[in-house]
C-alpha cells in the first residue's frame, strides 16, 4: 500500500461527470514485418500479461479512506482482469487518420471505473494499410507525462535482446478499515511535522521574488484574469480528438534559424492557430491568452508513476499579427515564466497540495465544473513532452507513431499536447463537444501557422512528408 501524493489526489478530486481526468496515449503499429504471424487482441493480451510484473501502475487499485479523513491509497499489487482492461475496437472505413481520431474521441468521452485499476487499453483494428492502433486511457492520478513516457518504454520491446516475460505477478490482499484509519492518522502526524519546511520553502520563494531585479509581466503576476475566449465555458462530457504530424527536422531547422527552442516553436505555432480561431469565433484577438505549460521537476528514467510537475503560466501572444513577432514574444514570455517558476520554487504547489482536505476539495471542483463561466486561472493547457528517440516495437511489430494528450480542465474546452517520437513532432488536440465542431480545424490551423513562420523566416514552405505516418 502507498498513499497518493497531494498532487496525485488533487488530480483525482478534480474529476467530475463532465471533466474526465484520464490521459490518452495512442500508438499506431505496422504489422507488415510480421509476415503470416497472427497478432490479434489475444496475442496482445498475452504480451501485456507477460509484462504486468514491471508495469506497476497497471496493478494499482484505488482505496478510499473511511470518512475521507485523508488522501486515498493505492493497493499496489491487485488482480488485473485483462478481458476487461484490454478491449477490441474497430474504426469506421476507410480507416484513415480522421476515422482513428473520431474513434479516440468516442472512447475518451467516458470516465474510468474507479472500482478497478484506473486504466483501459483499446486494440483498434480496421486501419488502412493493415495497421492497428493501441490506445491507452490512463488516469492522470497514476502518472504524469514523464512517468507515462517511461511506462510506455517498459511496455514496448527492448532494442536489444529478448523481452523478459513472466506468467504471473505478485498480488497483495486488500487492507482492512482499521488499518486504513490507523495509517491515515499516522501520516497526518508526519504531514504536520513537514509543515514548517513547506512554510519555509514558500517564504524563501517569496523572498527571492522580492529581491529579484527582474520586472515580471503583468499577465504573469495576476494570473487569475485570463481574457474571455470561445474555449472557456462549462465543459460538457463529450470529447473530440484530432492529430497532425510535423517533421521534427523541419521544426528544429526553424527553431535554429530563429534562435529559439522547440518548446518556443510549439507555443508560437499554437499562438498563430489560436489567433485565427479567436478571430473567427470571438471576432477579435486583441489580448494575449494565458496557458498552463506543465514543467516536470523529476526526470528520472526509472519513474513510472506519480505526478512531479507544476503548471507554469505562460503568455500566448495571439494579439500579434506578425508571425516572427509572435515567435520573439513567446521566447521572451517563456524566459519570464521560467524565471518566475524557479524563483518561487518548482515544488510550491505540489507541496501545499498535500494539505488539501479530500471532501471539501471534491465538493469545490464539482461546484466549479457546473458553473457556466470561464476558467478563472487559465485559458487552456499546452504541453510539449519529449518522447522516445528510438523506434519501439510491440510483439515484434513496429510502432510508427505515438500521440498523447492530457485532460480538459474545468472551464477550458481545449487541450493541446505535442509529443516527439523518433523523427516526428506529433500534435494532439482534445476538445469538448461545444468548443469546436471539428477539432481538425485547430490541427490544420497549427500546420498553417508553422508554414507561415517558416515562410517569414525565409525557409521553404514545402514541409517534409513523414512517410511512416498516417496521411494528413
Amino acid at each position: 500500500m502507498k498513499r497518493l501524493s497531494g498532487w496525485d489526489a488533487v488530480l483525482l478530486y478534480s474529476e467530475t461527470p463532465s471533466v474526465h481526468m484520464h490521459t490518452l496515449k495512442l500508438a499506431v503499429i505496422d504489422l507488415s514485418e510480421l509476415g503470416d504471424r497472427q497478432f490479434g487482441i489475444e496475442e496482445f493480451r498475452r504480451v501485456i500479461h507477460g509484462r504486468l510484473y514491471k508495469l506497476d501502475p497497471f496493478r494499482y487499485e484505488l482505496v478510499d479512506i473511511p470518512f475521507k479523513i485523508h488522501h486515498p491509497m493505492w493497493r499496489e499489487n491487485c488482480e488485473v482482469d485483462l478481458e476487461y482492461h484490454v478491449r477490441p475496437y474497430r474504426v469506421d472505413s476507410p480507416g484513415g487518420r480522421r476515422q482513428l481520431d473520431d474513434a479516440v474521441g468516442r472512447i475518451a468521452s467516458t470516465p474510468l471505473d474507479r472500482s478497478r485499476p484506473l486504466w483501459e487499453m483499446y486494440f483498434i483494428e480496421g486501419l488502412a494499410n493493415g495497421r492497428i492502433a493501441v490506445l491507452g486511457k490512463i488516469h492522470h492520478a497514476l502518472a504524469d507525462g514523464v512517468a507515462s513516457a517511461n511506462l510506455l518504454a517498459r511496455g514496448m520491446d527492448p532494442q536489444t535482446g529478448p523481452q523478459a516475460e513472466r506468467d504471473s505477478y505478485a498480488t497483495d490482499p486488500p487492507p482492512g478499515r482499521a488499518e486504513l484509519v490507523r495509517t491515515a492518522f499516522a501520516d497526518h502526524m508526519r504531514q504536520i511535522g513537514r509543515l514548517p519546511g513547506v512554510v519555509r520553502y514558500t517564504a524563501q520563494g517569496i523572498q527571492r521574488v522580492r529581491k529579484s531585479s527582474k520586472k515580471f509581466s503583468a499577465e504573469l503576476t495576476r494570473p487569475f484574469t485570463p481574457p474571455p475566449s470561445f474555449m472557456n465555458h462549462r465543459v460538457d462530457a463529450q470529447r473530440k480528438f484530432a492529430t497532425a504530424t510535423l517533421a521534427l527536422a523541419d521544426v528544429k531547422e526553424t527553431a535554429k534559424r530563429l534562435g529559439v527552442t522547440i518548446n518556443d516553436m510549439v507555443l508560437a505555432i499554437s499562438a498563430g492557430a489560436l489567433r485565427g480561431l479567436s478571430l473567427k469565433y470571438d471576432g477579435q484577438a486583441d489580448h494575449p491568452l494565458l496557458a498552463s505549460v506543465p514543467v516536470s521537476f523529476d526526470f528520472s528514467p526509472d519513474r513510472i508513476s506519480g505526478n512531479y510537475f507544476t503548471g507554469v503560466m505562460m503568455v500566448v501572444p495571439i494579439q500579434l499579427d506578425d508571425p516572427l513577432e509572435r515567435v520573439r514574444a513567446v521566447h521572451e514570455a517563456a524566459t519570464d515564466a521560467k524565471d518566475t517558476h524557479h524563483l518561487m520554487g518548482p515544488e510550491l504547489v505540489s507541496r501545499w497540495s498535500a494539505y488539501f482536505p479530500p471532501a471539501p476539495a471534491e465538493r469545490l471542483f464539482h461546484w466549479l465544473a457546473e458553473k457556466d463561466g470561464q476558467n478563472k486561472i487559465l485559458n487552456l493547457p499546452i504541453s510539449n513532452v519529449p518522447g522516445p528517440r528510438e523506434p519501439g516495437r510491440v510483439g515484434g511489430a513496429l510502432v510508427t507513431e505515438i500521440y498523447s494528450v492530457g485532460p480538459l480542465t474545468t472551464g477550458s474546452g481545449l487541450n493541446i499536447t505535442v509529443w516527439s517520437y523518433v523523427d516526428q513532432l506529433n500534435i494532439s488536440v482534445l476538445s469538448d463537444g461545444a468548443t469546436l465542431e471539428d477539432p481538425h480545424e485547430l490541427t490544420d490551423a497549427m500546420i498553417e501557422a508553422f508554414i507561415e513562420i517558416r515562410r517569414a523566416a525565409g525557409l521553404s514552405d514545402e514541409l517534409t512528408v513523414i512517410e511512416s505516418a498516417m496521411a494528413q
